[in-house]
């Protein structure tokens, strides 16, 4: 899924008459950073890729999606098998971290949704910010998760809400820990 989110947004950019000048100055990253993104050198965290997303105005999952599978059935209802999960920014690009985007079939949706796999070790002192809510609830596995200057012990069945531009990062303590994490973005923002 990696090879599809610089061309589209390149597609995306130019049939709006974006440049990536206008864009580097909307997303607070650099002309060189997005070129590297559309030419497939970089491949963003998905952090970084929602304020790409809400400086162009679409949906995250513009970058992801693929044609609606057998299940649709009305262009307001996504159903995604379990076997029709896809990654999403695989390793949080280059920070460790895992997605399986678990809604990509609708293409207009106010939420972002993804089975998340913390990486054991955390890369450097990478925190991520951005617009909206999140909700991050452990599936399996112990989670130790940092927000706004505090660290919480997360086990299975616990959960987190919180306003994600607050500076948050987690790590699996152990084994192998997964969350399912559901993003909203800001009300009144370009996703609505």
């Amino acid at each position: 899924m990696e090879e599809l989110i610089g061309p589209r947004l390149r597609q995306l950019r130019k049939r709006r008459g974006v440049t990536l000048e206008t864009l580097a100055a909307g997303t607070g990253l650099t002309k060189g950073y997005l070129s590297k993104i559309e030419t497939g050198k970089m491949v963003p965290p998905i952090a970084t890729l929602s304020r790409i997303a809400q400086a162009i105005g679409c949906d995250m999952a513009y970058f992801f999606q693929s044609q609606q599978g057998a299940d649709a059935f009305d262009d307001r209802v996504s159903v995604v098998r379990a076997d029709e999960q896809r990654p999403a920014v695989r390793g949080g690009s280059s920070f460790g971290y895992d997605y399986r985007n678990i809604a990509h079939t609708l293409r207009s949706k106010a939420m972002d949704s993804f089975i998340f796999t913390f990486p054991a070790e955390l890369q450097g002192d990478t925190f991520f910010e951005h617009q909206g809510e999140e909700l991050v609830f452990v599936l399996n596995g112990t989670v130790v998760f940092e927000i706004a200057g505090r660290e919480l012990t997360l086990e299975a069945g616990d959960s987190v809400y919180f306003d994600s531009s607050l500076p948050h990062r987690g790590k699996s303590k152990g084994a192998q820990a997964q969350a399912l994490v559901i993003i909203h973005r800001q009300p009144g923002g370009p996703h609505g």
